[in-house]
């Protein structure tokens, strides 16, 4: 990609990049070394970094890789302020959002782009994977979540090539919202008859940086959050996907409870381990079942039965933050961030 220059400025880019971010230190001069190393074919294009009330040196580190850098400092800082504040202020017609804890891949603009030559498109992205599966079991079995198959979709993640008078006409991103800013976004989309595609091919390396369980708590609490919310914005017919995930966690939340909670407590009251054997037992059967139905992604088994032991066990937390956004909306309390990392 051929940096800026003086004489290019006075012409609109081909591309803009929005890099949003709070305190992400290396991780976002990683993100900005991978956007100024993509393979693309333009003779301009911007690069804005967003930054939510970082207080970390992720200004000038930004800076330093000539990024525009645009400071939002809002009451409750959320990724759909910053998204907002940098498609707003860019100038191409494609905009290309990332988070500031990714790497792009450097061929991957080069091959999504010609997507937008159909009028009808409006969302391309690619697939995001784990950079340090190594670190943590965590980053290791979260990394199986983000694959997602090819095709037209019904949602895409942060990472995405919008077209930006599409995010005009539907007024950009729903800043109310702590998480799933995106997926809210493109039951809009999808509303007005665009189409958003998922592309065969690796989009960015992410650095989830999860190494604790309180973190992983935390982040499914995030998301079960925003399950609520979302789903309660929409009709069934509106966001079929989040609402059905929405409807599926409170069943599948209430039913893990029972098993991890309520059997133990049960062996307690009757003095016999039976009912906890019987909670292992069904817990592994269905890690298990998972694990044997997901042999289409790849991984090993080892990391197959660990997601699948994940993706049981984490409707937990999902369901105790769709109970925490219920509270929320009966008490009219304004939602606060809930970070992670």
């Amino acid at each position: 990609m051929e940096k800026s220059n003086n004489d290019a400025k006075n012409d609109l880019p081909i591309l803009s990049v929005v890099v949003i971010g709070r305190n992400e230190g290396g991780r976002l001069s990683k993100c900005l070394e991978s956007v100024g190393a993509m393979d693309f074919a333009a003779e301009y294009v911007e690069v804005i970094y967003v930054d939510s009330a970082s207080t970390d040196d992720s200004i000038e580190r930004a800076s330093t890789f000539g990024a525009r850098v645009i400071a939002v400092n809002p009451e409750r800082p959320c990724a759909a302020v910053g998204r907002n504040a940098g498609w707003r202020a860019a100038r191409a017609a494609i905009i290309l959002f990332l988070d500031g804890d990714t790497m792009l891949a450097s061929d991957f603009v080069n091959h999504a782009y010609p997507e937008f030559d159909d009028v009808n498109v409006a969302v391309v992205f690619g697939s995001r994977r784990e950079i340090h599966t190594n670190r943590s079991i965590y980053n290791r079995v979260l990394d199986l979540d983000w694959i997602a198959p090819p095709g037209v979709a019904e949602f895409c993640g942060g990472d995405a090539m919008v077209r930006r008078e599409v995010l005009d006409r539907v007024g950009g991103y729903d800043e109310q919202l702590i998480a799933a800013e995106d997926t809210e976004l493109c039951s809009r989309i999808r509303a007005l008859g665009y189409k958003i595609i998922s592309h065969d091919r690796r989009m960015v390396g992410h650095d989830l940086a999860i190494t604790h369980f309180s973190q992983y708590w935390r982040r499914a609490i995030r998301t079960g959050y925003a399950y609520g919310e979302v789903a309660d914005r929409f009709q069934p017919n509106d966001s079929p996907v989040w609402y059905r995930q929405a409807r599926r966690n409170r069943v599948q939340g209430a039913a893990m409870v029972a098993i991890v909670v309520g059997l133990p407590m049960l062996s307690a009251v009757i003095r016999s381990i039976l009912p906890v054997a019987l909670a292992i037992a069904t817990i592994a059967a269905l890690s298990l079942r998972t694990a044997v139905r997901t042999r289409w992604n790849g991984a090993d088994l080892k990391t197959r039965l660990l997601h699948g032991l994940h993706s049981h066990l984490i409707q937990i937390p999902l369901f105790l933050g769709q109970l925490r956004y219920q509270r929320d909306r009966i008490l009219r309390r304004t939602a606060e961030l809930i970070e992670y990392k």
